[in-house]
């Protein structure tokens, strides 16, 4: 019996290590890059490159177990990689679940892959059965990042302070603007008041569906796709009094129209590709490019491969290009999806090459400056709360 009792305890610390150890296995596979840097750009797109404030709409670091501060080789992005390709403001978004089989055309909302995930990263027992306590766990990570990193990492809550760091970003680019974003709005958990509580988190973006369709409205990949519930018309107005940003990414056609019919200020789709250069569930019809940059807004252009149907720079830049005629250069802007278990063409040191692929396309400095960050520096001045 001895014996039994300390073979089954050996199999059960065997089993929780290896239960742990997965997080790291799963970022490595998930998280990967076409090719391993460095990156080498032409001399004239890193000439130009080294000028540009970089601003990039999406990235899913909060949700793996890593130290923002410090560079490590594998994932998309840390602060020193960001800093490396000129990064000068990021949108970290906070992932709080996904369903099981996860696909692009049909999942239901019963099942979810995060929970084991986060237990496996040792986050707080409060995190394992509230989603609301998954996003507001990791905006308390970037709070701490930021408060740890000497100033390098700053996070942006209104248009002062934004500003502000503009101003220092001009005088020493060696550091980031950090804002945070939801992936989805399934963190509400059916209540208005937790609008107010992701406020006061620091929350300023708004994603409203993620994989699967919510108490706010239908996802590009629920099963009913619908539009606004009679509860998201509520959020919506909730949401724009508090001058936090609404993010279509992942929404339904459905809902894509009912919030751009009820919207009094811009909207943003944060990570996408369009249906003009790659077909997809959830990628952008003409009319809804149309229709979202006669708000004000922005469109992030995606580099993956469902997003822009290639894993290149050169598909980037075929959408980018699709976009800007479209509706114009002021409207399109920057939406990896960096760490999003994505495979993308490069990590965040390799931004530069991107600038080369624009160059190649005929835009003009000044159009390149405002697709890689100066048209979401733009929106976010003109409309986060005034302080």
């Amino acid at each position: 019996m001895r014996k039994l009792l300390i073979a089954l305890v050996l199999l059960a610390i065997v089993g929780l290590s290896v239960f742990f150890s997965l997080p790291p296995m799963l970022d490595r596979r998930m998280n990967s890059v076409e090719s391993p840097p460095p990156y080498p750009a032409s001399p004239a797109a890193e000439q130009l490159h080294k000028r540009l404030f970089i601003a990039d709409l999406h990235d899913d670091a909060l949700l793996w177990e890593r130290d923002l501060l410090k560079r490590v080789d594998y994932g998309h992005s840390d602060l020193p990689r960001m800093l490396e390709g000129r990064v000068g403001l990021q949108v970290f978004s906070t992932v709080t679940k996904t369903p099981r089989g996860l696909n692009y055309d049909r999942n239901a909302s019963d099942s979810d892959n995060i929970t084991l995930l986060i237990m496996a990263q040792r986050w707080p027992r409060a995190t394992w059965t509230s989603l609301l306590e998954r996003a507001l766990y990791q905006s308390e990570k970037l709070h701490q990042a930021a408060a740890a990193s000497d100033g390098r990492l700053v996070l942006v809550t209104n248009r002062r302070e934004l500003a502000d760091f503009i101003s220092a970003w001009q005088r020493d680019p060696r550091r980031l603007a950090g804002v945070l974003a939801t992936e989805g709005l399934h963190p509400l958990e059916g209540h208005l008041h937790n609008v107010d509580r992701l406020y006061g988190a620091g929350f300023r973006i708004t994603g409203l569906t993620h994989f699967f369709d919510n108490e706010v409205g239908g996802s590009a990949h629920g099963l009913d796709k619908g539009g606004l519930t009679p509860f998201g018309r509520r959020v919506v107005a909730r949401l724009e009094q508090k001058r936090m940003l609404i993010d279509l990414a992942h929404a339904s056609r459905a809902l894509i129209d009912d919030v751009l019919a009820i919207a009094s200020r811009p909207v943003l789709v944060s990570h996408t590709g369009v249906e003009g250069t790659c077909p997809g569930p959830r990628n952008l019809s003409d009319q809804h490019l149309q229709r979202i940059a006669a708000t004000g807004g922005v469109i992030g252009i995606g580099y993956w491969d469902t997003a822009v149907c290639a894993t290149s720079v050169a598909a980037i830049v075929k959408a980018i290009r699709y976009t800007a005629d479209k509706v114009g250069v002021e409207h399109v802007a920057l939406g990896s999806d960096f760490n999003g278990t994505i495979h993308a063409p490069f990590d965040a040191t390799g931004l530069a090459q991107l600038t080369e692929g624009l160059q190649q396309a005929g835009f003009s400095a000044e159009q390149i400056a405002a697709i890689m960050g100066g048209n979401v520096q733009r929106l976010l001045l003109a409309n986060l709360p005034d302080a």
